[in-house]
């Protein structure tokens, strides 16, 4: 097996490469604006870092979110090419999942969350680092005060909003050396990913406006 995981759902920029043992290789940067501009040459550095081609890979896990909807496209894009070039089936892995499984909390419940922005966050909660209790939502907050009091928290979207989550560990963005340790771990004990799709969770910003006119030429 050799397993090359990445995520773009977030600020971060992440690759690594698994070889069912361990982690061989790893790259992350943190940039929200340069997504499409730094992941292929993050694999590169990853593969060399690794001693390996790319025609090497068998399996892709890529992070699907939430997240934003541009940066998570890039990641999703690259793992779809990748996949099709290369033969391989590519999986999808929750973004909060590999949070949660990188998560320095002794002990459980416990919620992870990212920034969603418009003063609001990606979240989900966690009975354990590989237990997922609650789907992932956005919202703001203030709204969730009540569902997560008393919780640790993990995320860069907890440290902005110190009034909901008081209490935050590392680490603050997803790395995809827990994604590709965590798709191992599940495949490993028989278990089927999910499809590399999406999780939007809202629109897009950019819509059509509600009182578009058609204009034709006479």
């Amino acid at each position: 097996m050799l397993l090359l995981a990445l995520d773009t759902a977030t600020p971060a920029v992440t690759v690594a490469l698994h070889d069912g043992e361990a982690v061989i290789a790893s790259s992350s940067q943190v940039d929200a604006r340069r997504h499409g501009e730094l992941l292929l040459p993050a694999v590169d550095r990853v593969l060399a870092e690794a001693g390996v081609k790319l025609d090497a890979v068998t399996g892709i896990v890529t992070g699907v979110g939430p997240g934003p909807y541009t940066g998570l496209r890039v990641g999703l894009m690259t793992a779809d090419t990748f996949g099709l070039a290369l033969g391989v089936p590519v999986h999808g892995l929750c973004t909060l999942d590999g949070l949660a499984y990188a998560a320095d909390v002794e002990e459980g419940p416990f919620v992870v969350a990212t920034d969603a922005r418009r003063k609001e966050v990606y979240w989900a909660t966690y009975a354990d680092s590989r237990t997922r209790l609650t789907d992932p939502a956005v919202d703001r907050p203030a709204d969730i005060a009540e569902q997560v009091a008393g919780m640790p928290a993990v995320g860069a979207g907890a440290m902005l909003y110190p009034g909901t989550f008081p209490v935050v560990h590392e680490p603050e963005h997803v790395s995809a050396a827990a994604l590709a340790s965590l798709a191992v771990e599940r495949l490993a004990a028989g278990e089927e990913l999910p499809a590399p799709r999406p999780l939007y969770l809202r629109r897009p910003d950019a819509q059509v406006p509600k009182n578009y006119k058609v204009v034709t030429p006479k």
